[in-house]
């Protein structure tokens, strides 16, 4: 299939637990001013994951919740970084993650679509290109030069899903965002992911939904208690899932 555009080789991120537990009374004297014993726990939500997608894939990533599906994102998008191990991409990466991450709620609608813009390398002219379909889409041409704090949080994943669907970049990361919003919108958001599929971009998708998983992937990566249980075809992948969660 070619040269693979993300790649990952045994790996791992550890996680640090703390636990506090109520001092005994004799305790408070000793420990009084001092530094209690430390309780950590450490734990690993993804251990020894290896796999590659290649160019053009679309990749659906299943699992409970808390198995690390939101985690094996972050760490292709760089938000993370492996404790053991490697994950590499072979191009620019649109995250459709926490899609009102990078917004500032005192900044209005028009001045977190230049900021949201910016951050993913979207240059002045592009962004000034692009507004009025950004805005148009997000469907809050009436509270554009409102303060973000008086949006809805669904206005404002529309509108983060609106600046990041303009990026060009050849890896798309979704994690649970068709999820949000009214049917129409979701709808909007679903006649974008086929348009960048047409255009042979890559997608890896977190989703619990067993519709879109099967209506945009072809392949999937079912992880269990951290670890790859399974990696095959998509209705594969959801069989060993839905089986582990009845059985």
């Amino acid at each position: 299939m070619g040269t693979p555009i993300i790649e990952a080789n045994d790996l791992g991120v550890q996680f640090i637990r703390n636990r506090r537990r109520k001092l005994r009374l004799r305790e408070m004297f000793i420990y009084r001013g001092g530094r209690q014993p430390s309780t950590a726990d450490h734990f690993w939500p993804l251990r020894h994951l290896t796999f590659q997608i290649h160019e053009g894939e679309a990749v659906g990533v299943i699992g409970r919740n808390g198995t690390g599906k939101s985690t094996l994102l972050k760490l292709i998008a760089g938000v993370l970084h492996p404790d053991e191990g490697s994950v590499a991409c072979y191009g620019r990466v649109a995250p459709l993650l926490q899609l009102s991450a990078g917004f500032a709620d005192d900044l209005t609608g028009r001045e977190n679509v230049q900021l949201l813009g910016s951050l993913h390398g979207l240059s002045r002219s592009q962004i000034k290109s692009k507004f009025d379909e950004i805005i148009s889409f997000a469907e809050v041409d009436k509270f554009v030069d409102t303060p973000l704090r008086h949006y809805s949080s669904g206005m404002k994943v529309r509108l983060g899903f609106s600046v990041i669907a303009q990026l060009t970049h050849p890896i798309l990361l979704v994690d649970e965002v068709l999820a949000v919003g009214d049917r129409a919108f979701r709808t909007k958001c679903y006649t974008v992911i086929d348009r960048m599929l047409k255009e042979g971009r890559t997608l890896v998708l977190v989703s619990h939904s067993d519709s879109d998983l099967t209506r945009f992937c072809s392949r999937g990566l079912y992880i269990n208690a951290g670890v790859l249980h399974t990696d095959g075809p998509i209705r594969e992948a959801l069989a060993a899932y839905n089986s582990a969660v009845t059985g």
